[in-house]
């Protein structure tokens, strides 16, 4: 029985002519062979599977052929290439730096470079995976990398360029090898399957060139299991089924289906697909490079930027006719802020459920009042409700306060007996509307902020920041607990501006205590601190008589006064301060002769 050889080996281009996609790459080192100006150094670097160490074999080969074609392809005739064919080439050494990656193996490689090459003319040393050397490696390759021997020429290969000493990268000519592209896998993978007698159909091979992601190697290892589980005949049905992926025209359906709004068909699709064993976040995944498919047809500019079969193309140009813009910038900006939400999603379906059915909704036109509010505009619905709970609170309050501060014209007026000393008392001059503004400031106390200060009235504003403003009498003096003044002293210090931030954190580390009703007593660490709080000592005053309602409060600030430092003792100390205390230990000390460690 014939031994199998794997497409991806048996396959591997021989001349720069066979290399797939890395066209402008090959004709320049043609070049270089046919003009026979050549570096001491190159790099290679790109994705996996795209011919890196191909090239550089083929490069190599070319290097030390005797008879050159006119193209600057190697003969494949001569002495150098046969040996190269034949893998029993002196000349020519492959290294896996992934495996010799310590300084011993690149001494012994430098070694190797000082011998000149007994047939051909040049030593050509290809080391792949180089960035898997060690810094120190790297380091003792500088100098032979920088200035080798006229007849050695080093090929270097990596699929991680940024790990790459800047130092080496500057001393090698570097080339960027590209993905491939679907156009140019399926184009390979039509040639494989005709010399292996295969039959196909494009939009199979089309769908292994997408799983490959621009792997040529990746590529034929898939094209093998996929003709290994069809029995020499690929479908795009037994390519769906063995690679278990999705299939396109789920996502087509689910498209159609939100343009439509049929949230219920898209539940029972979403079903379909997860008993299935895709996972949610895939699903995501996919319908979100759909949807950018989707866009770009419907541009003929952006149409190239579709990897797809051209019968995939067609479909999406169709589908692109059909489908608003909006819906598709919409759907990309909800599927994207899935994709960012589904790992830390405790409940992953009914993440995707709520992304598929926002989708869905996108272009449901938007219903009346009278039919009530559409399910996405939940913020705005919530803002609304606040502000109807906060204008009934309010206005009984107000009502409350113009009856109490206003009488009637029809109402009788108070008698000198009925009224307090306190009204008799002249008040203030007040703007209009400053008992309704007092009583809403009262009313939303606890979500006061500082930044708000701006927006009430100057003699409000001018309490909060102990101004000279006139100040409303309490209600009554109201009693408070130490509860209540550590309460309203932390929601103080969370109000207060930017600029006294510092000052804040410290306050917040206070402790106020209630010393002798009313009067509060903070102590503060040392005299700075109580420097600042002086400053700031009236806001501070103004702000707790009014969020306390007791206008008797006073504030006291005190510096801690320091305790002697406690000493801290050896352990020959503590043993002598012992035998101070107890003469027994002494004698306990001396019976057994110990001595102290």
């Amino acid at each position: 029985m014939e031994e199998y050889i794997v497409s991806a080996r048996k396959y591997r281009p021989m001349t720069f002519d066979t290399v797939v996609g890395q066209a402008a790459l090959t004709t320049t080192l043609k070049n270089a062979v046919k003009t026979g100006k050549l570096a001491h150094a190159y790099l290679f670097c790109g994705p996996r599977g795209v011919g890196k160490t191909t090239c550089a074999r083929i490069f190599a080969k070319a290097i030390n052929c005797q008879n050159p074609t006119a193209e600057g392809e190697a003969c494949n005739a001569c002495e150098s290439c046969q040996s190269f064919n034949e893998q029993r080439s002196l000349n020519i050494f492959e290294l896996d730096a992934a495996s010799n990656n310590s300084v011993e193996h690149i001494k012994t490689l430098m070694e190797q470079t000082r011998i000149p090459p007994q047939v051909g003319k040049y030593k050509v040393f290809i080391i792949d995976e180089v960035h898997m050397l060690s810094s120190s490696a790297f380091n003792a390759f500088l100098k032979t990398l920088e200035e080798p021997p006229a007849h050695v020429i080093f090929i270097l290969a990596t699929t991680e360029k940024h790990k790459i000493l800047p130092t080496i990268l500057s001393r090698c000519q570097i080339y960027d090898f590209e993905r491939m592209t679907v156009k140019n896998t399926v184009a390979h993978l039509e040639q494989v399957a005709k010399k292996e007698g295969i039959s196909y159909e494009k939009e199979a091979l089309a769908v292994i060139a997408e799983k490959a992601d621009g792997g040529m190697r990746d590529a034929l290892s898939i094209f093998d299991q996929a003709a290994s589980f069809c029995q020499g005949n690929i479908t795009y049905q037994k390519v769906i089924e063995d690679l278990n992926v999705l299939d396109a025209d789920h996502y087509f359906r689910i498209v159609e289906l939100a343009l439509n709004n049929k949230v219920s068909d898209i539940m029972v699709l979403l079903n379909t697909i997860l008993n299935k064993g895709f996972d949610g976040g895939l699903l995501i995944q996919g319908l979100a490079r759909h949807v950018r498919n989707v866009l770009m047809a419907k541009d003929a500019q952006t149409l190239p930027l579709l990897e797809v079969s051209d019968e995939q193309r067609e479909r999406y140009q169709k589908q692109a006719q059909q489908t608003p813009t909006p819906f598709l910038y919409k759907a990309l900006q909800v599927m994207n802020q899935c994709d960012i939400n589904y790992r830390q999603s405790s409940n992953k379906r009914l993440l995707v459920e709520l992304t598929l059915i926002e989708v869905a909704q996108i272009t449901q036109p938007d219903e009346g009042p009278a039919s009530g509010r559409k399910p996405r505009r939940l913020k705005s619905l919530f803002k609304q409700l606040m502000q109807q709970t906060q204008s009934k609170q309010v206005a009984p309050q107000v009502a409350q306060t113009e009856q109490t501060h206003q009488p009637t014209a029809q109402g009788p007026q108070p008698t000198a007996q009925s009224q307090s000393p306190a009204a008799n008392r002249p008040q203030p001059a007040r703007p209009e509307g400053a008992h309704a503004s007092a009583r809403t400031a009262r009313i939303g106390s606890l979500s006061m902020s500082w930044t708000r200060l701006s927006q009430m009235s100057k003699p409000q504003a001018a309490v909060l920041t102990g101004g000279d403003a006139p100040q409303e009498k309490a209600e009554a003096d109201r009693p408070f607990s130490q509860e209540e003044l550590e309460n309203q002293w932390l929601a103080m210090c969370n109000r207060m501006p930017q600029k006294y931030s510092g000052i804040a954190t410290r306050m917040k580390n206070m402790n106020p205590q209630i010393v002798a009703f009313p009067a509060v007593e903070v102590v503060v660490p040392n005299t700075i601190i109580k420097e600042e709080l002086e400053q700031i000592k009236g806001s501070i005053v103004n702000t707790l008589k009014r969020d306390l309602r007791n206008g008797s409060i006073t504030v006291s600030i005190l510096v801690d006064e320091h305790q002697e430092p406690v000493k801290i003792l050896s352990r020959r100390e503590q043993f002598e301060e012992l035998v101070k205390e107890n003469k027994a230990v002494q004698e306990l000390r001396d019976a057994f002769d110990l001595v102290l460690a």
